[in-house]
């Protein structure tokens, strides 16, 4: 079998071999932080299963797996897109068909647009939603039954963001899916503690990935990009593998929230407890925009 197979059991088969590797399930894992933290949980023993909607991308994660790894690393490849309904039941019976258990979830696929909220249509801020927000707690439902289920713990993670704490002009519909986020993974992290399901929301700060190339294809005719990561202080711009390292130490543990950034996560903190400070944060930002230069 080779590190890119599609190793679901024949039809009709109720129960998959005997598998003693933690299985983590990971979804938008063709790129960026998903196929990261794919290749640390390979590192650090787990096999995988990855989903997102592009199979050939996914092939050279499960690839890359095996080689970080240094031993073949069984992966089941779903391809889909997490929005579609039915999703969470189809991941999650791949994985138990392929392995017999999941032991990590994490949905990571989403994405966002640069936009004002009275420009954002309604389908519009609906289908964010249905990435961002609905289909992660899908998934993350339906793991905690089948996990309840089964008297097995697991560990269940969704990707939020810095900005589920605050939020900037332009990225209002994302910072609410992403705060949506958070509010559910705490809660969900009381309710399932007692069944040994651990629950963690994660909350990168800007990451060097595809998200901002995505946020610039999106852009409208006469919009313009106001927070291009290439014109960011590289202070404030992390690898996706630094995020990755910090999700796979957190598989496990009680934490509720993985940050990657102290700064970040202390000015998170002041801006609620002061949210003056990112009033006049932006107010100084638009003042210095509109100086003549």
């Amino acid at each position: 079998m080779t590190a890119n197979a599609h190793t679901s059991a024949p039809a009709g088969q109720a129960h998959a071999p005997r598998h003693d590797r933690p299985v983590a399930v990971i979804t938008g894992a063709s790129a960026g932080i998903g196929a990261a933290t794919a290749v640390e949980l390979a590192r650090r023993g787990h096999d995988l299963v990855l989903v997102a909607r592009r199979r050939e991308r996914l092939a050279e994660v499960a690839a890359r797996a095996s080689d970080a790894a240094g031993r073949l690393v069984r992966s089941e490849l779903v391809t889909l897109d997490v929005a579609t309904p039915g999703s969470a039941e189809r991941i999650l019976g791949d994985a138990e068909r392929a392995f017999g258990r999941f032991d990590v979830v994490y949905a990571n696929a989403g994405y966002g647009v640069e936009r004002p909220m009275h420009r954002m249509t309604d389908d519009g801020l609906r289908a964010m939603f249905e990435t961002n927000f609905f289909s992660s707690v899908e998934l993350c439902n339906e793991a905690a039954r089948r996990l309840i289920a089964a008297r097995r713990p697991g560990h269940l993670i969704m990707c939020s963001s810095c900005v589920a704490k605050f939020t900037l002009p332009g990225f209002g519909a994302y910072s609410a899916s992403k705060a949506a986020q958070a509010h559910v993974a705490r809660a969900m992290a009381y309710e399932l503690r007692p069944h040994g399901i651990m629950v963690s929301s994660v909350h990168p700060v800007t990451t060097a990935t595809e998200f901002f190339e995505v946020v610039r294809e999106s852009l409208h005719d006469g919009e313009t990009q106001q927070y291009a990561i290439h014109d960011m202080n590289k202070f404030f711009v992390q690898r996706p593998e630094k995020v990755a390292r910090a999700i796979a130490r957190a598989v496990g543990t009680r934490r509720t929230e993985i940050w990657t950034s102290l700064p970040t996560r202390v000015a998170a903190g002041a801006i609620t407890a002061f949210p003056w400070l990112i009033d006049l944060a932006v107010a100084l930002s638009r003042r210095k925009d509109a100086a003549p230069r």
